[in-house]
C-alpha cells in the first residue's frame, strides 16, 4: 500500500472519532440539562426514586443548600440533588387471571348473561319434578282426546 492511501486512512478514521465525540459530547450536555430542569422544577407531592432506589414524595426543597427532604413511608430522608434519579412513575400491576399466555386480555364476561352453567345448576330434584308434571299433563290430555 502506498504511503498517500495509509495518510487517506487515518484521517478519515481521525475525523470520524472526533464526530463521534463530539457528538456523545452534545448527547452528554442535553441529559445534563434535562436533570438540572428536573431538580430545579422539583415541587413538594411530587414522586421521586433516588439513585440508590428510596422511593418517596417530595417534602421540601431548599434550592440554597441543593438538598431535598423526602418522606418514604412515614421516613423523612434529607438527600443532595444529586442523589435525585428521576420522577417515581408506579407500574401498572396486571394479574396473570386477566391475561391469556401472550399477555393479552381476556375478554370480559357479561354478569347478568345466563349461560348454559347456570342452567346446568338447578338442582336434580327441581329438574326431575318439572319433567314429570310435563308428562301427567299429556297422559291427561292424551286420555281426554280418547273418550
Amino acid at each position: 500500500m502506498p504511503a498517500n492511501s495509509v495518510n487517506l486512512v487515518m484521517i478519515v478514521f481521525l475525523v470520524f472519532m472526533i464526530g463521534v465525540m463530539w457528538w456523545q459530547s452534545k448527547k452528554a450536555k442535553q441529559q445534563q440539562r434535562e436533570k438540572q430542569d428536573f431538580r430545579a422544577n422539583l415541587q413538594p407531592g411530587t414522586e421521586i426514586i433516588t439513585i440508590g432506589g428510596v422511593i418517596g414524595k417530595v417534602v421540601s426543597v431548599d434550592t440554597q443548600y441543593e438538598e431535598i427532604v423526602i418522606d418514604s413511608e412515614g421516613s423523612l430522608l434529607r438527600f443532595s440533588f444529586n442523589a435525585i434519579s428521576r420522577e417515581y412513575v408506579r407500574p401498572a400491576y396486571v394479574s396473570d387471571d386477566e391475561v391469556d399466555e401472550n399477555g393479552n386480555p381476556l375478554p370480559q364476561e357479561d354478569a347478568t348473561a345466563t349461560t348454559d352453567d347456570d342452567q346446568a345448576q338447578v338442582p336434580l330434584e327441581e329438574s326431575v319434578s318439572v319433567t314429570s308434571s310435563d308428562t301427567n299433563d299429556e297422559n291427561v290430555k292424551d286420555s281426554t282426546d280418547k273418550q
